[in-house]
């Protein structure tokens, strides 16, 4: 085998970016496969969480590396290359020494500078991970050197439109949802800002959708839904999923920290305006929301939320299909087959 990559998986992005990925590698003409970690049971800390899902990703690779002797290795994230069997090159859309603060992150951080360090090769989902490579200083201790310059590739994750998957005749349906958000960790993805903005922006017969986690959880975190005017979808099959973005006028993001942005950008693959806060972190799909209506991008998500559907952008869409031509499976199999495989299989 030329290439086995460990797919940590643990979440909805992670897959759909592997998948991709072994797809691009086999284009290209390499023998690739998948281990893909067994989700572990659901613990109460972060720090406990990435342990048990590190070790699912050892033992995913130790078990196919048994199989066959790949010639290279992708992890996917410093999560999964906290254990490696081998070293390999890492894959990531962010880091933990940016989204682990404090104690969430007090074994992730260091072992994640020593896993950099001895990586043969970087592949950051975006060019706004990389400066988050440099350690952050501690307020009790000298900063930690900085690693070596590391050969890094800038490896996107492949986004496209899902109407090219479906019949012709359904292709131009109603966009019937006035907004949709995805709070699969709605602490983090800003559920309470966005509710906030919803009871203020809503009118009567406007539908926001909430996807990614049930009510009953969502309840459980102490979240009160309004009464009216707010949907609630679990997780869906990815068609599923798709397909609600086909009908949805306005994707709502106010995420505290967002690592890159797959469900944006897949939103605006799919027809959505982007109304998001200017979240922090590697968010890829802010700049480029910003360029197509800066009005959408703001503090003032209510405001930004109902300038998009009363006052929307001419010809939003069709600017969006261009911008997003960079991060088209063509350009990803460009990188794989020319830059990738001669770094890997060297």
């Amino acid at each position: 085998m030329d290439v086995l990559v460990v797919s940590l998986g643990s979440t909805g992005g992670l897959r759909t970016a592997d998948e991709e990925l072994l797809a691009s590698l086999r284009r290209a003409g390499a023998e690739a496969a998948i281990a893909r970690a067994a989700p572990p049971r659901a613990v109460r800390t972060t720090m406990l969480t990435d342990l048990l899902w590190a070790l699912a990703a050892r033992r995913a690779a130790v078990l196919e590396l048994r199989r066959t002797q790949a010639r290279a290795l992708i992890y996917s994230s410093t999560t999964a290359a906290s254990f490696w069997p081998r070293p390999g090159a890492i894959r990531f859309d962010a880091l933990s020494a940016g989204n682990r603060p404090g104690r969430h992150g007090l074994w992730q951080r260091p072992l994640e500078q020593r896993r950099l360090r001895e990586a043969p090769l970087l592949l950051p989902w975006s060019d706004g991970a990389l400066p988050e490579l440099r350690p952050r200083p501690h307020a009790d201790r000298t900063p930690p050197p900085i690693p070596s310059p590391k050969p890094a590739l800038t490896l996107p994750v492949a986004i496209e439109s899902s109407l090219g998957s479906i019949a012709p005749s359904h292709a131009t349906g109603e966009r019937d949802i006035a907004a949709f958000a995805y709070v699969a960790n709605p602490a983090k993805k800003g559920l309470d800002r966005i509710l906030d903005a919803w009871r203020s922006a809503g009118k009567p017969g406007e539908q926001l959708v909430l996807a990614g986690a049930s009510e009953r959880e969502l309840r459980a975190h102490g979240y009160a839904l309004p009464a009216r005017g707010v949907r609630v979808v679990p997780m869906l099959p990815y068609d599923e999923y798709r397909a609600l973005l086909r009908r949805t006028r306005a994707f709502v993001c106010a995420a505290r920290r967002e690592d890159y942005g797959i469900a944006q950008l897949e939103a605006l693959a799919d027809g959505c305006m982007l109304v998001s806060t200017p979240s922090p972190g590697p968010y890829v799909a802010l700049a480029l929301a910003r360029s197509l209506d800066p009005r959408l991008i703001g503090e003032d998500l209510a405001g930004a939320l109902r300038i998009a559907l009363d006052e929307p952008a001419p010809g939003y869409a069709a600017h969006a299909a261009r911008a997003l031509a960079p991060f088209r499976r063509v350009e990803l199999d460009r990188v794989v087959a020319e830059q990738l495989l001669p770094r890997l299989l060297a």
